[in-house]
């Protein structure tokens, strides 16, 4: 069975609507709201058809399809550039030191302050793989699909990128970290607050949250456990992000306390690593297994394959893989190592 990923069009509004009700809450980005994901691809059909390469406000979603059915099986999402419509606000986790000469002792405080440091990042998220589909690398398929395509685009994404983890979520649906902090201010539990935001964005944050640090020691210990950790499915794209270089820098997301990966874009391994070729021939006589690409915007494809490399800046892919991606010889691919 083989699977491509894709750009998502118009049609692919409702199996991505079918899959938003199955993430379980918590996924601002692909939330289970018609209006809120038609508005999504309307923006992704719109950064698509731009063809200036330039840095700008530009959203892409892609398509995980099977390639034998057409089924959309999962998707992801990049933003060039956050921050443009409204702030982006995160909690960086820092420590106030205070000595008192009289006691001979010195204080540390962990605080937790709201932050607008990583806007004008680029940002990779949105990822949802089909619960029946979690095998045989898809997820991994999906994350590095998308640094391949930055790879490719690169002067429309900004030299630093950032991944937000979705935080910790109890049986209930609720965040003990939203519960412990901003629940307190905004009289909204976690559920109806994150589901405004997936639609209408974080300005209400701006509004009505505390401007000033808040002393993580006065949280509950609910809301102090949650902090800076991904929730239980997100363990693995943690681990996927540390691979390609993202680190945790002390930024926590303001609503359920997840962990923020960022990394230097041009550092990331895959975007990095990518190399661009033509296909000399396609055979089955061997090679390495890689991640493999081609297209520009709408037309971008990405897939599994096996890669021989030639002198000349030339490959010779498996067929398969050359089927899925819709390449003959001498059209150009980008690829990685798998």
């Amino acid at each position: 069975m083989s699977f491509r990923i894709r750009a998502a069009r118009d049609e692919d509004l409702q199996p991505l609507y079918e899959m938003a009700k199955l993430t379980g809450g918590g996924f601002t980005n692909l939330p289970p709201d018609k209006h809120a994901l038609e508005a999504k691809l309307d923006r992704s059909r719109a950064s698509f058809a731009r063809e200036e390469d330039t840095l700008g406000d530009d959203l892409f979603v892609l398509i995980l399809e099977n390639v034998a059915t057409g089924e959309v099986r999962g998707t992801c999402q990049m933003f060039t550039r956050v921050g443009q419509t409204w702030p982006f606000y995160s909690y960086r986790i820092g420590t106030l030191t205070q000595h008192s000469a009289e006691l001979d002792r010195t204080f540390r405080a962990d605080m937790l302050s709201l932050s607008t440091d990583l806007e004008g990042s680029s940002e990779v998220g949105g990822l949802f793989l089909h619960p029946g589909e979690r095998a045989g690398g898809l997820g991994m398929l999906l994350a590095r699909s998308r640094y391949l395509f930055i790879a490719m685009h690169r002067a429309r994404f900004a030299d630093h990128i950032l991944a937000e983890l979705r935080g910790i979520i109890d049986e209930a649906g609720g965040s003990p970290f939203w519960d412990g902090l901003a629940g307190r201010f905004f009289g909204m539990n976690f559920q109806d607050a994150d589901q405004f935001n997936a639609i209408h964005g974080n300005q209400f944050i701006a509004d009505l949250m505390p401007k000033h640090p808040i002393y993580i020691a006065m949280l509950t210990d609910t809301a102090r456990a949650a902090i800076g950790l991904p929730h239980p499915s997100g363990r693995a794209a943690m681990r996927m992000l540390e691979n390609e270089g993202f680190g945790f820098d002390n930024y926590i997301d303001i609503f359920d306390g997840g962990p923020t990966m960022t990394a230097r874009t041009d550092r990331v391994k895959a975007v990095r690593e990518a190399r661009t070729a033509a296909v000399l021939t396609c055979d089955k006589d061997g090679g390495n297994q890689a991640l493999v690409a081609t297209g520009r915007l709408a037309d971008f494809r990405c897939a599994y394959g096996v890669v021989r490399e030639q002198e000349r800046d030339h490959v010779v892919l498996d067929p398969g893989c050359a089927q899925a991606l819709g390449v003959r010889e001498d059209d150009q691919v980008c690829y990685a190592g798998r």
